[in-house]
């Protein structure tokens, strides 16, 4: 809950989510029945659209537990599913007649005939595949009337449009059932077949070796493009991602998206906002498939973190005397410097001094603190305006 109110907070039109099963982050926080009526809510009171994710493949043995599903949230007003899976469709179709209904990216559209067929299905809106290119994407639009929505931003899989194995054959978890335990983001190293035992590292650098990541997708500079060829709605990876990394992420494509529409012909891809995108984690960034066939720089698959901020703390509250609360989320010391950031772009810096640590909803005694530490609540005087769900964030130091 608290991510889908960040991701409102810095700007998102529309935000998906899952219940506890069915969906393809199985192993993120998802949402109860009574939470998943209540995001709802709360996305339409802010005129949000929301979406559920019903986008994992059952087996036989899964659909009567699916029926009962689709039968319990069939009262919550979502805007649409998204699935993958025909049979889901089916039954869906039987259960909510009048649902809206997209079609996940796990059902790997990647030509016009395919996007016909599904619009004869009655779907409204296509996720396309991940594999596809600004003129594959073009030719769809082109030859379809259907909706149209593209990934712009986040973590790409080894595998095709996410139909992998390897969780299921390392690990015994399936991810196509929501269920990742993502392999591909593990060390690896070699093993010469008579050595057992001995193991070569790949060297990359101090965390080791990654062989299978990607770096992440970035679409940002291309903003002009998508819109020009058709697409109807950027989709942005981060079920599995930190509240920090939804909002840096979800304030620059906002800003983005509204100064290409206020001033189209003059538009240009500001550096201040690539800066920003490369203040979170990430694994550096490519294009994937948008511009053609990706070369070996393109995906660069022994591809590790780049962390260059710490996420510090959230505001939970701007107190009437200007003061403000903040849940630390990770240390905090006096005589460092932090930044403020919120939506619009929004950035300050503060040398942190005087928190006083809160006990409930109460100041402790008075007490002051030289470091605060994750979890505790402290009050906060800074020289600038700020706004719940503001976050401050930390440069790290160089090793």
């Amino acid at each position: 809950m608290e991510k889908l109110k960040i991701a409102i907070h810095y700007g998102a039109d529309a935000v998906y989510l899952g219940g506890k099963a069915y969906g393809l982050r199985n192993l993120a926080d998802n949402f109860t029945l009574h939470e998943l009526a209540e995001a709802v809510q709360y996305s339409h009171d802010r005129r949000v659209k929301c979406y559920l994710t019903v986008n994992s493949f059952p087996d036989n043995g899964d659909l009567p537990g699916l029926g009962r599903y689709l039968e319990e949230v069939a009262q919550i007003p979502f805007d649409a599913y998204i699935i993958a899976d025909p049979g889901v469709l089916e039954m869906v179709r039987d259960i909510s007649p009048g649902r809206a209904l997209h079609l996940s990216t796990q059902a790997n559209t990647t030509n016009w005939k395919s996007a016909l067929f599904w619009q004869k299905q009655g779907v409204s809106r296509i996720n396309l595949a991940r594999e596809m290119s600004l003129d594959a994407m073009r030719e769809v639009r082109e030859r379809s009337a259907i909706e149209l929505e593209a990934f712009v931003h986040g973590a790409m899989c080894i595998s095709y449009s996410g139909r992998c194995l390897l969780s299921s054959v390392m690990a015994g978890r399936n991810a196509n059932k929501g269920e990742c335990a993502q392999p591909c983001r593990w060390s690896y190293a070699l093993v010469e077949e008579t050595r057992l035992g001995e193991y070569f590292p790949v060297m990359e650098d101090a965390n080791g070796t990654f062989i299978f990541n990607s770096k992440d997708l970035c679409l940002l500079q291309y903003l002009p493009e998508l819109v020009s060829c058709g697409i109807d709605s950027l989709k942005i990876e981060g079920r599995m991602k930190g509240i920090n990394y939804v909002a840096a992420v979800v304030r620059v494509y906002r800003e983005a998206i509204d100064s290409y529409f206020d001033e189209p012909d003059s538009y240009r891809c500001r550096p201040e906002w690539l800066a920003e995108l490369c203040k979170i984690s990430h694994r550096g960034y490519t294009t994937g498939f948008f511009l053609g066939p990706p070369r070996d720089v393109d995906h660069q698959y022994q591809s590790s973190y780049i962390r260059s901020h710490d996420f510090v703390g959230i505001v939970e509250e701007v107190c009437a005397d200007g003061t403000v609360v903040v849940e630390v989320r990770n240390r905090l010391q006096e005589g460092e410097t932090v930044e403020f950031i919120g939506r619009g772009m929004l950035s300050n810096q503060w040398l942190v001094s005087e928190m006083e640590l809160l006990g409930g909803t109460t100041a402790a005694g008075g007490v002051t603190l030289p470091t605060a530490h994750p979890n505790q609540r402290i009050k906060v005087r800074v020289p600038f305006p700020v706004a719940e769900y503001d976050l401050l964030r930390r440069e790290k130091k160089a090793p």
